[in-house]
């Protein structure tokens, strides 16, 4: 089926909501205008709609192709990622000081949406490349900004993320590859990565790799690791490209999804090429703080996973309500002439809900989210700029992890509305479950989100930020209950307030269990506070739109309350079998005392 980018809900989110007047007002976005994002959402979803929703099914029959170090991409993403570049989608987000045109995050956030829901796999390369960018304008020297960012803004060469090794995946600490300083202050590098997403293709004359790597008197563990940049093709001075670097190709993964974007295996210092005897890198900042600067990267391909999450997640519910209005299958309950379509039968109306409400409900936390990072980079109060830069960080993790266990769970349920036909490939909802499947897994598995949620994001402040938050969800429970003449306003408020004292509870039990010493208990519910969070946040989010719409008669505002109505009943009451599992966590360390000692 054709997508069609969701600007209804975007725009609701944005100017209803109001975040977009919270960041059009900041210091450095005076130029940009209500008119301006009006037009670049619009031009991004015609663009999208058009041109990169069309590669989709082709990207995943035909996936990404190796042959003898060469990558083929599926032949239809040429053209896009050529229109994708000459469009300046690239640099849409990025510092105009380097050749971006400085949009907040905020509006990028969208587009990112739009680009990831017509194709995942297409728009994976974009999204890699613009963490590389982040790093380097952050953490890299001068010279390295200027060599390597305005081509990738301009959309010629791209960039990539190379941490895992075979024997070092979420435990950094255990990586090997070698960094070699040379006499001309460059680095020769050498060693073997894995799972590097469009580490090798056909679409850009250069990529260029920041690698995680170690000079040979580095201390040992994670204090010990160095960032390099390391570009496919050497740059000469004048900016053309030179000598074939020592980085090749030895494989691609086969996948379960995302068949499209190949994941590279890459070996560094193959001796082959023009450049032989290791790769020849460049050193970002300063050598052992390497993973504090690729940390920039990954929080940032952390918040885009997030992203990815919601984006498959609105594919697959685009794909659900349109066949489910056109299925014939069964009478009414109450009787009818005939058979009718499948959206009048109660259950799948509930799957078709329940979709909704988790996209829905994802969408709002991670464009929430963005808003806080925009204020945190740009107000002019210090104090607030803290205040925000603590919300978003805590917020990642749960845009991340939410968003992508449900993109799974959402992705299901389409092929459950679909019955059968679900299971066959032919209708592309199958993809759609596939291609998520590894969204709660890159960028940090679940487990890792949620031990940054707990460890960093909840126990490092002594649930401060939790607290503000709970206290704003409380604000929103006091302002439903004064309409308690609203039946539907009313119902939302009260089961609002019992979600929030469940993440109270879950709070509380947390940080009690740590200030007893009992990390291993707190730790044991670290996933299930995370989803709480994801779960009553959502609810917020939607119970807000909901007051918003009150009294409103556009179709948005009455399909919102409906999704805060149905969300309220079917969705937030799983805050309390997850409190309840927190609150546990003592029981539950025994238990895997007794079985995993």
């Amino acid at each position: 089926m054709t997508y069609k980018a969701p600007l209804d809900d975007i725009f609701f989110n944005l100017k209803d909501m109001g975040l977009l007047e919270q960041v059009l007002t900041l210091p450095g976005y005076e130029e940009i205008s209500d008119d301006i994002v009006d037009a670049v959402l619009h031009e991004n979803a015609k663009f999208v709609q058009e041109v990169v929703a069309p590669t989709n099914k082709e990207g995943d029959q035909q996936g990404a192709k190796w042959d003898n170090g060469q990558v083929t991409t599926p032949a239809s993403f040429a053209q896009a990622f050529k229109a994708f570049g000459e469009g300046g989608w690239q640099g849409l987000q990025h510092s105009p000081e380097l050749g971006g045109q400085g949009f907040p995050k905020l509006i990028s956030a969208a587009i990112s949406e739009n680009l990831n829901a017509a194709n995942l796999s297409f728009a994976l390369c974009p999204l890699l490349t613009d963490g590389f960018i982040e790093a380097v304008t952050q953490a890299g020297s001068e010279t390295l900004q200027k060599t390597f960012v305005p081509p990738m803004l301009e959309g010629r060469w791209t960039g990539t993320m190379n941490l895992t090794e075979p024997q070092a995946g979420s435990d950094l600490a255990l990586l090997t590859t070698k960094a070699i300083a040379q006499d001309d202050g460059t680095y020769r590098i050498s060693g073997q990565k894995i799972f590097i997403t469009y580490g090798e293709h056909d679409l850009a004359e250069n990529i260029v790799h920041l690698v995680l790597a170690r000079t040979p008197d580095a201390p040992k563990g994670v204090k010990g690791i160095s960032l390099f940049v390391v570009p496919k093709f050497l740059v000469n001075e004048d900016g053309t490209l030179g000598k074939r670097n020592d980085v090749w190709c030895a494989s691609v993964e086969e996948k379960l999804g995302i068949h499209g974007s190949p994941t590279a295996v890459l070996l560094y210092g193959a001796d082959k090429g023009e450049v032989g005897e290791g790769a020849i890198g460049y050193l970002v900042g300063q050598e052992n703080f390497g993973l504090q600067y690729m940390f920039i990267m990954m929080n940032a391909a952390r918040y885009n996973v997030g992203i990815q999450g919601i984006s498959v997640s609105e594919r697959a519910l685009q794909q659900a309500t349109a066949y489910a209005a056109d299925r014939v299958q069964g009478n009414l309950l109450e009787g009818s002439p005939g058979p009718v379509t499948i959206d009048h039968h109660p259950d799948v109306q509930r799957l078709l809900m329940t979709m909704r409400g988790l996209t829905e409900g994802a969408r709002a936390i991670a464009l929430y989210a963005a808003m806080c990072n925009d204020v945190a980079h740009q107000h002019a109060d210090e104090k607030t700029r803290k205040q925000h830069l603590a919300q978003y960080e805590y917020l990642v993790p749960i845009v991340k992890a939410f968003s992508t266990e449900n993109a799974v769970e959402v992705a299901s349920l389409g092929v459950q509305v679909h019955g059968g036909m679900g299971y066959i490939e032919e209708t592309g909802a199958a993809q759609y479950y596939r291609d998520a499947r590894i969204l709660p897994i890159y960028e940090g598995t679940t487990a890792i989100q949620a031990n940054d949620f707990i460890g960093r994001k909840t126990l490092r402040d002594g649930g401060e930020v939790s607290r503000g938050f709970i206290a704003a969800m409380c604000d929103t429970v006091n302002a439903l209950n004064q309409h308690q003449d609203d039946a539907a306003l009313a119902f939302i408020g009260a089961q609002l307030e019992i979600a929030v004292q469940a993440y109270q509870n879950a709070l509380d039990a947390t940080l009690e269990f740590a200030g007893k010493g009992n990390l291993r208990s707190a730790f044991a519910g670290s996933v299930p506070f995370l989803m709480l969070a994801g779960y009553v946040h959502a609810g917020w989010h939607l119970a807000n739109a909901a007051l918003k719409s009150r009294a409103g008669t556009s179709d948005i505002g009455r399909q919102k309350i409906a999704t805060a109505v149905f969300y309220a009943a079917h969705l937030l009451p799983k805050s309390l079998a997850l409190s309840s599992a927190v609150k546990a966590g003592d029981q539950v360390q025994e238990a895997f005392s007794a079985v995993f000692s």
